[in-house]
């Protein structure tokens, strides 16, 4: 009985749908579709990118990473302006290594790049291999501290970030 009254309000549905995909609620009112607009330099800052120095470490500049992903997702960041953005929110070592990486390849280059390009070039520059071989121990001696299971796995999560060399 449950599957004749499915089977009847189905096909009671396909008879006033219009056989297309019109946007309509069944009722001849058209729903209105949203059209998703560029993001504007104004409508990614809104969405409080992270900054970046250059002298944080392999820890902060994943995050950075992490963080600046984010926002590219919330703000409808087009692949075209990633890069250009993202170099917005550099500060000290971090922009004087960027504008001189600008002013090599002059500035139509550097923000051609892609996103994951400039997050290579980062990571070469800022992730020192002493202090990624620091993070690969500490994630091979890692134990849980008496009970604590949710702090050893937060940290474990952290590294295994970080050690994406080891985990990919």
């Amino acid at each position: 009985m449950i599957d004749e009254g499915v089977t009847a309000v189905l096909a009671a549905r396909a008879t006033t749908r219009n056989g297309d995909d019109s946007h309509t609620s069944g009722t001849g009112v058209r729903r209105n579709e949203r059209t998703i607009r560029e993001c504007t330099y104004q409508d990614f800052m809104k969405c409080q990118p992270l900054f970046f120095r250059g002298t944080e470490g392999a820890v902060d500049l994943t995050q950075w990473f992490e963080r600046m992903e984010t926002v590219f997702r919330i703000s409808n960041c087009i692949v075209e302006n990633q890069v250009k953005f993202a170099t917005c929110t550099l500060m000290g070592t971090a922009l004087t290594w960027w504008n001189l990486h600008a002013r090599i390849v002059t500035n139509e280059v550097a923000y051609a790049m892609m996103w994951t390009n400039l997050k290579k070039k980062m990571t070469t520059k800022y992730y020192l291999r002493n202090e990624i071989k620091k993070i690969e121990a500490e994630m091979w001696n890692l134990k849980v501290q008496g009970t604590d299971v949710v702090a050893y796995n937060q940290r474990f999560q952290e590294l295994a970030l970080l050690c994406d060399r080891c985990f990919p």
